[in-house]
């Protein structure tokens, strides 16, 4: 018995000492706990400018986004279509559809601004950073990861509004139409545009300080949740949720995530994807973008104090995705050196 656990232990040691919690996971949990200890500088009467700094920020993210994509990547990328419309419509058509049918049970109730927080991160974007970096990890089809990673950011203006305004609009929480639309268009969509235009000029900066204008995102993504969780956390939004249900919240996320994994995997099987298809299939195609999440939630939900809890759902699949995937990202990856 003694030699079993010792071999146990010997085993799964090291496989847990491999296994590291993002630094950016932790980041978010600390921001929330600055939040609710420190709100001063994000309170309703703050003197900093926290909206329009935040604002500013997300302009600036998506006009170095614009200068960041490759055009050769997504020349390349074009050919290998049946890939791209399996990540793309796993990322806004399956996610949203496992979702939706269980509207009707939450109609109405207490736990229909929940639903609408899982439906926002169902319509959500994939990630770019990290879905690249671990198909890279796992040798899957970089080019097509490279593509699909930027193509969904862009997809994603669209979609993700038109997923959810038939349900914001049916929610007693008032929201003003108009400025929805015309700061999507002022903070994103104008700078995406302006950055694509001078790419050529400014491209070969944007890579050259590729990490710091990351971190810069990170910055801006941090101070949103921050904001957001201030305002919840003055107008005790969190009171209606308990720890039950946060945890609940953990295993639905959890059941989300394997599901999609494995219809994306069954999908590339049918669609007799190769062996590094299948896995930027699976690692694109189950992926949502917290970088798009806390800009959306801005444009979409505006000041009000629901945001803390429309992006709790997505900070759990967040740390979940990239805990996992890279789990699964470094197992395929020495398969493949073994193949080879």
């Amino acid at each position: 018995m003694f030699t079993h656990l010792y071999l146990c232990q010997k085993n799964y040691i090291p496989m847990l000492k491999k296994i590291k919690i993002d630094s950016f996971v932790i980041a978010i949990v600390v921001s929330i706990l600055i939040a609710y200890l420190f709100p001063q500088l994000g309170a309703s009467d703050s003197p900093v400018p926290m909206n329009l700094v935040s604002s500013f920020g997300i302009s600036f993210i998506f006009f170095f986004y614009g200068l960041s994509l490759s055009s050769e990547a997504i020349k390349n990328g074009l050919k290998n279509w049946k890939l791209h419309v399996s990540v793309q419509g796993s990322t806004f058509i399956l996610f949203p559809l496992l979702i939706l049918p269980f509207f009707p049970i939450f109609k109405n109730t207490s736990y229909e601004l929940l639903w609408l927080a899982f439906l926002f991160m169902a319509a959500l974007p994939s990630t770019v950073s990290s879905s690249v970096v671990m198909v890279s990890m796992a040798r899957g089809n970089l080019p097509a990861a490279i593509f699909n990673a930027s193509i969904s950011g862009i997809i994603g203006i669209i979609l993700t509004p038109l997923w959810m305004m038939p349900f914001i609009k049916q929610t007693d929480i008032a929201f003003d139409f108009s400025s929805i639309y015309l700061q999507l268009i002022t903070e994103i969509v104008i700078p995406l545009i302006l950055g694509l235009l001078l790419r050529k000029y400014l491209g070969a900066w944007a890579q050259k300080y590729k990490r710091r204008l990351n971190k810069f995102d990170k910055f801006i993504i941090l101070l949103i949740i921050y904001k957001s969780f201030v305002q919840s956390f003055e107008d005790e939004i969190f009171s209606s949720v308990s720890i039950l249900e946060m945890g609940v919240m953990v295993i639905l996320v959890l059941v989300l995530f394997l599901i999609v994994y494995s219809l994306t995997g069954w999908f590339g099987r049918l669609l007799k994807f190769n062996h590094a298809d299948r896995i930027t299939n699976q690692f694109c195609g189950t992926k949502k973008s917290l970088v798009h999440g806390t800009v959306f939630s801005e444009a979409l939900f505006g000041q009000t104090s629901v945001i803390g809890i429309i992006l709790l759902p997505l900070m759990f699949y967040h740390a979940f995705q990239i805990l996992v995937i890279s789990i699964i990202a470094t197992k395929k990856g020495k398969e493949s050196i073994v193949e080879d």
